[in-house]
């Protein structure tokens, strides 16, 4: 592939695994473009990977056991009920998972991608105009950081630049992400900070059960051999919420109103049993944030030199545990092709043949999942016994619980 040069629009977890997909494939002259100037190991969050798709991803290379994670082994269904803090169990499952920081697991990634790919941090894409030419990526650095504007051409662009892609507004500009109609809260801070942790073993994940909405909490690693506390709760919007919500939007760390963080606080309090109430109200300003749902896949996904990846061809719901590991296995998807495909159009066509199938199966996936857990939740505390098997096996039939709906 000598002479062909490479962009990929994006540094994060997608990007570093688009960067070392192509590299992989035999193309030698890649640029990677990210925005943040910063360290993006500075993200704390967690991804969640199910066992079998680490064992595609280990067998294809791209995640291995030396990577920094927890283990996590079952899955315990909590409702606000009964004495206990941490509130009555209704359900526990095998939940064969590995739960990574996103920052730690950026970092690996990175550490991958080889020094022959030049990365330019601190560079705002602002556009690709696509051409027999080639395709031209036009950039901005940002003020005052003395990164020149200009333009590069190329042989091929990939997109790893998330839900607000700007490579997809030149591969199908009329998709855009819908709305799904409620928030993920989410937050992450250093497990020091519970009063009683061995009140919660580190190889369960809680789902903590309320009317119109749920939590998930697990421990991830904190880059410093000790764990963080990770949890998202997700329900409808409070009334008022000032930001509009028809377009992709969040509201980042240290953003958030202190109606919100009263908001939130008095949903945990009425919604959560005490336990889980009181961790969640342990995160501090600068390590909440919000997240608006949407989903969307890009349809088509590819054109004769531009190819989208992770969230910037496909956004299912959280609940899947897609994100970045649909970004792995987009990269995954994006090697297998461009190394068996005789010229580069052969390969993305074959890219996107596999690509869109995945992403078509994991939006309706999430939506599924978002009806059943959010949107239209049962009476959890009046369910028991044969009511609750019933409700498992009516989800479960619908892909809700599983893993094996998760696979390509």
């Amino acid at each position: 592939m000598s002479g062909v040069r490479v962009a990929v629009v994006g540094g994060s977890i997608g990007g570093c695994a688009a960067a070392l997909a192509v590299h992989r494939a035999g193309y030698g002259d890649i640029v990677v473009h990210e925005r943040a100037a910063g360290d993006l190991a500075e993200r704390g969050v967690g991804v969640a990977v199910h066992s079998e798709r680490y064992t595609e991803l280990e067998s294809a290379g791209y995640l291995d056991a030396a990577m920094p994670c927890v283990r996590i082994s079952e899955r315990r269904w909590y409702v606000r009920d009964g004495a206990d803090p941490l509130g009555r169990v209704i359900r526990g499952e095998t939940f064969p998972f590995r739960a990574y920081n996103w920052g730690s697991l950026w970092r690996e990634l990175r550490g991958r991608v080889p020094d022959s790919v030049e990365f330019r941090s601190g560079t705002t894409v602002e556009s690709v105009v696509e051409s027999a030419a080639g395709a031209e990526v036009r950039t901005a650095g940002p003020a005052g950081a003395g990164v020149p504007s200009g333009s590069d051409r190329y042989d091929l662009v990939i997109g790893a630049d998330g839900y607000r892609s700007v490579v997809r507004n030149t591969v199908c500009p009329d998709v855009r992400p819908a709305y799904a109609g409620y928030l993920a809260w989410r937050g992450a801070y250093p497990e020091s900070r519970l009063a009683d942790p061995g009140r919660w073993e580190k190889t369960v994940t809680a789902y903590v059960a309320f009317d119109g909405g749920h939590a998930v909490i697990y421990r991830i690693p904190d880059a410093q051999g000790g764990h963080r506390v990770n949890w998202v709760l997700y329900t409808a919007p409070p009334p008022g919420l000032d930001i509009s919500l028809d377009m992709p939007t969040s509201l980042p760390p240290g953003t958030l109103s202190d109606a919100l963080h009263r908001h939130l606080t008095e949903l945990a309090g009425d919604r959560l049993p005490p336990f889980w109430a009181a961790l969640v109200g342990l995160t501090g300003p600068d390590e909440l944030f919000v997240q608006p749902m949407y989903d969307f896949t890009a349809s088509p996904g590819v054109t004769s030199r531009l190819a989208l990846v992770g969230d910037a061809a496909t956004v299912a719901r959280p609940h899947t545990g897609a994100g970045a590991v649909k970004a792995l296995q987009d990269a995954t998807l994006l090697e297998s092709a461009l190394t068996a495909a005789p010229d580069l159009r052969e390969g993305l066509r074959a890219y996107e043949s596999s690509r869109a199938a995945m992403g078509r199966t994991m939006v309706e996936l999430g939506r599924r999942l978002g009806h059943a857990l959010v949107e239209a939740t049962p009476d959890w505390r009046s369910l028991d016994g044969p009511a609750l098997d019933a409700w498992w096996q009516r989800a479960d039939a619908a892909g809700a619980f599983g893993g094996k709906k998760l696979r390509k």
